[in-house]
């Protein structure tokens, strides 16, 4: 097993092993996105800039308005999720169109004219650390989460009864939490977060559970294009928006579920004595369609018990600032299979729980600051 240092240590060396052509090539993809951006958000009204990456520490981005330049941190950029790259991009690019377009030169670098762009694109306005995508929850709401946690924790349990009610108080802790938070008139705090990494074709069982949170984990998920500096790939990555807890409780179900269902479909294999993964497609998407099932059946229950989740107009808002040309594409599923039924029926049995360790490189129970809870009793 790899050590934290170690790990770190080929984190930290990885700007260096970037070889030549590489670079090049990150520089033409931060080029090619900044046409997007540009595009996008700003109408075409910004001229291209000259685009480099820098070695200085404590740097995210740079605009220089007297070179006409934008500099990124190449370490950053390299060991950050795209979707960060792309905030820190864009907040750059949001300085440039204060200079070069609205003509703020007197102010200072995070003036009126650079806030009012920030807010009406969506933008991160921080002038310091990584974008929105690292924020956590305020103490109280941290609270919510550890009450979660301690739920889940006897979602372990042994008893199938006593784990599945756990696991329903659970998510229905955080629906009643949710529904409070939009009946009172508190600003929230959005951020978003990247979830897994740009691939090239994503498969229907990832579709199928991007639904899942988005319908059941208080978030919104949208599939954003994404890059790979270290190999030069493109492909698309799930990024999902919400509130600090909400982020924390959906990505922590992505990992899960992603886990568990190749652990089901390893089972199924065994069980069936099947010597290819031929099915395996069939049966992951079985898998989130059968949990998707469960979910809206323990969704039903709470409305019968009127706890009622209208949405939140206001994440909304921010999901839209964020990505103003959305696409809904219909997502077809390929028909019924034996190996897909059996899926289905796996994925009504999932009771999420935090059973499943980092020490084998698999995602972690829960969130670094919800790591600290006492170890359950008994």
């Amino acid at each position: 097993m790899t050590s934290p240092d170690a790990t770190e240590a080929a984190r930290s060396g990885a700007a260096a092993r970037l070889g030549a052509e590489l670079e090049a090539a990150l520089v033409r993809e931060l080029l090619r996105t900044w046409h997007e951006i540009n595009a996008c958000f700003f109408k075409g009204a910004l001229r291209p800039p000259v685009l480099r990456l820098g070695d200085g520490e404590g740097l995210l981005g740079r605009w220089d308005r007297s070179v006409r330049s934008i500099e990124l941190c190449r370490r950053v950029v390299i060991e950050s999720s795209w979707t960060a790259v792309v905030e820190v991009l864009r907040h750059e690019m949001a300085h440039q169109y204060a200079h070069e377009v609205l003509g703020a030169i007197d102010e200072t670098a995070h003036g009126p004219a650079f806030r009012t762009v920030c807010e009406r694109l969506g933008i991160d306005p921080a002038a310091g650390g990584m974008p929105a995508a690292a924020s956590e929850p305020d103490p109280a709401r941290a609270r919510v989460l550890k009450r979660v946690a301690g739920l889940l924790a006897l979602a372990e349990s042994p008893n199938r009864h006593e784990a599945e009610t756990a696991a329903s108080v659970a998510q229905r802790l955080m629906l009643k939490h949710n529904i409070e938070l939009c009946r009172t008139a508190s600003v929230q705090r959005y951020g978003f977060r990247q979830l897994g990494e740009p691939k090239g074709r994503v498969q229907e069982s990832e579709h199928l559970l991007a639904a899942v949170l988005a319908e059941h984990f208080f978030v919104e998920a949208i599939w954003v294009p994404g890059y790979r500096p270290c190999d030069a790939k493109r492909g698309s990555v799930l990024e999902i928006s919400g509130t600090p807890e909400n982020l924390e409780m959906a990505s922590y179900a992505h990992a899960f579920l992603s886990h568990t269902a190749e652990r089901l479909w390893r089972e199924h294999r065994r069980a069936q004595g099947l010597r290819s993964n031929r099915d395996r497609r069939g049966f992951l998407a079985g898998v989130m369609e059968g949990f998707r099932d469960r979910l809206a059946a323990e969704k039903r229950r709470s409305q019968e018990q009127g706890l009622v989740w209208l949405g939140d107009a206001e994440l909304r808002r921010f999901h839209r600032r964020r990505h103003p040309h959305i696409r809904h594409v219909q997502l077809w599923g390929h028909g019924s299979s034996d190996a897909r039924t059996h899926g289905r029926a796996a994925g009504r049995r999932i009771v999420l729980h935090p059973g499943v360790g980092a020490a084998a490189g698999r995602p972690a129970a829960l969130p670094a600051h919800v790591h600290a809870l006492p170890a359950r009793r008994g």
